[in-house]
């Protein structure tokens, strides 16, 4: 029986940035789908901090800049030293022009209690330090450890086009020089990108010189489709990885239950009978399914954190609780038996 050390801190590719095993994802922060109080964001964070939670991920995109106004609330207060903190690039926030109308807009929709903020997506020389000044200044705090460029991908925006204008941004236009030399002055130790779908590491990788993905979707217990080639190159070139959305967005937490989202959608027939067939496995072995989840991608030798959401010091307590359940070595020999794992994927000790 085994389970990681979650305060144990790994080092991101060659840079000084070292992240705990487990990290904090502030997406949860920006109210997506349950409106929470001020007070419970705060008791939530202190509930991760004082446990020993060191890595806290956040983005202006999360609540429409409310999560890095709760992260930075709290964490300000906090000796700097003992917390590493990201955040991430690429888009511009402003007031809305019809602020009454606000309320009916696609942003809007998406967090149910976010900020009356609008925004644009911007990933050149002055997009990305508008971005990196706007978050200091909502963070209260004047220096992150990391900075991730965020949602450069067909999903977010919306065509191919949309996606080559994006990089010729970050190239032509000098986003990406200005991340680097923000690297290159000790302003950050790493520079990051989000990925949400496959084909987009090797996109970054020739025309980038990236530390760490933060991936989304692509390697969880449900998904393993980036061992094909994604990960492979990460670990030719040296680059780490973070794992985000290690519950693939609700399921692997809740398991095959009434209202559960996988890819942030309800799920289709063959997921939940997946899911249904692993919860199955995983109760013989005497391991909620959610164990089995947040400890499974930390197995891989580039992933380096996974960085759960809550909203809640309850939630803090279950992820903390799920990284510390041991779990026999016949559970993972059981999933790839019954072929609901991938055989070549790597399962803890």
């Amino acid at each position: 029986m085994s389970s990681p050390d979650p305060f144990s801190r790994r080092r991101v590719a060659d840079t000084d940035l070292l992240v705990t095993q487990l990290g904090f994802g502030g997406g949860t922060l920006g109210d997506p789908d349950e409106v929470i109080e001020n007070a419970q964001a705060e008791a939530t964070l202190a509930a991760a901090f004082e446990a020993g939670v060191g890595y806290y991920d956040t983005a202006p995109w999360y609540g429409n800049t409310q999560s890095e106004h709760r992260i930075g609330h709290f964490l300000r207060a906090r000796p700097r030293g003992e917390f590493t903190l990201g955040t991430k690039v690429g888009r511009i926030y402003f007031r809305p022009h019809d602020a009454d109308a606000f309320s009916s807009s696609p942003w809007a929709r998406r967090w149910r209690g976010g900020l009356c903020f609008d925004l644009r997506f911007d990933y050149t020389a002055q997009g990305i330090a508008r971005s990196y000044e706007d978050s200091l200044q909502r963070l209260g705090i004047n220096r992150v450890d990391a900075l991730t460029i965020h949602d450069l991908d067909l999903k977010h925006q919306k065509s191919e086009q949309g996606v080559r204008r994006g990089f010729e941004e970050l190239d032509q236009g000098g986003g990406f020089a200005t991340l680097k030399a923000l690297k290159d002055r000790g302003e950050i130790k790493a520079i990051g990108a989000g990925i949400n779908h496959l084909g987009m590491m090797p996109r970054f990788l020739e025309h980038f010189d990236i530390d760490y993905f933060l991936v989304a979707m692509p390697y969880t217990l449900l998904d393993q489709s980036a061992l094909d080639d994604e990960l492979p190159l990460c670990q030719s070139r040296g680059v780490s990885v973070i794992i985000g959305a290690v519950f693939a967005s609700g399921i692997l937490a809740t398991g095959a239950r009434p209202g559960a989202q996988y890819g942030y959608q309800a799920p289709d027939a063959a997921t939940i009978d997946k899911i249904t067939r692993m919860e199955a496995v995983c109760r013989r072995h005497g391991c909620p399914i959610g164990c089995a989840a947040l400890q499974f991608p930390l197995a891989h030798p580039q992933v380096v954190s996974v960085i759960p959401g809550a909203n809640s010091p309850a939630q803090v307590q279950q992820n903390l609780a799920h990284m510390a359940h041991g779990i026999s070595s016949d559970l993972w020999t059981e999933l790839k038996h019954e072929g609901l794992l991938r055989g070549d994927a790597p399962t803890p000790a």
